[in-house]
């Protein structure tokens, strides 16, 4: 009998993960969650995906799809009616695709650098990255969201918008401010008051959790970590509380 349902092999700390359970939580799409010890990758995972080996992979009714910008499309393709994720307009799914890989491209490389550097160093990298994100601004100029009115497919791409107020507060340092870039903050704070990222974030905090509760002692990839310090000694535990670069996106989740 053909395998049904959908299934979603991914990691707690990968927004790239998130990026398809938005999708799929906008849609109204249920779906059973797995998630994967990139250190010790199950037998699913590298048959679902034997080519890049790298997660998120949904998996609808036994077929397989990689890469979570094609994840999200195909999400929006296989679900019709409802809650439309992908522009209806050509010319405007053109420019949320554009503007995506820019996210992905530019903004994502400007911001690794900002959570290992300190002193002035850091300070470059964060006026490089308010500059990409100034750019990427311009998009949102005269709406709430990047889709419009409500959350779009260049919303979900734009994973910072999940981890930057986090990792904001650990580095000591902020990136998103009123003044720099205010429709980006505003975007920021709207989009994290929207139910289904609500919903996708705390379950992603119980996944954090559970390693703690239930340490595996064969699992190298999740150690229980003790309380965060302070600022000054942050960084060095910033990986307690979230994913490093390595694993940050399906480039860097080995």
């Amino acid at each position: 009998m053909a395998e049904k349902g959908v299934k979603v092999f991914g990691m707690w700390a990968s927004p790239m993960v998130i990026r398809v359970e938005w999708a799929l939580r906008l849609k109204g799409v249920e779906y059973e969650y797995v998630d994967e010890d990139l250190a010790n990758k199950s037998t699913n995972l590298l048959r679902y995906n034997p080519v890049t080996k790298k997660v998120p992979v949904l998996v609808h009714d036994g077929k397989p799809i990689a890469e979570s910008t094609i994840i999200v499309e195909y999400i929006d393709e296989a679900w019709k009616g409802g809650y439309s994720i992908m522009p209806a307009d050509p010319y405007e799914r053109a420019q949320a695709r554009f503007w995506a890989r820019f996210a992905e491209e530019k903004c994502n490389a400007a911001l690794y650098p900002i959570f290992t550097a300190t002193g002035e160093a850091q300070r470059k990298a964060v006026h490089e990255a308010q500059q990409c994100f100034k750019t990427l601004e311009t998009v949102l100029e005269g709406k709430k969201f990047f889709g419009g009115d409500a959350v779009g497919y260049l919303d979900i791409v734009v994973w910072y918008v999940h981890w930057l107020p986090v990792t904001e507060e650990v580095i000591g340092t902020s990136v998103v401010t009123d003044k720099e870039l205010p429709l980006m903050k505003a975007l920021f704070d709207r989009f994290l008051a929207v139910d289904a990222v609500k919903m996708a974030w705390a379950q992603a905090l119980k996944r954090r959790k559970r390693p703690r509760l239930h340490p595996n002692p064969t699992s190298p990839s999740l150690p229980p970590s003790p309380p965060l310090p302070s600022h000054k000694s942050q960084r060095s535990r910033l990986g307690a509380l979230l994913p490093p670069a390595r694993l940050c996106g399906e480039a860097r989740t080995r």
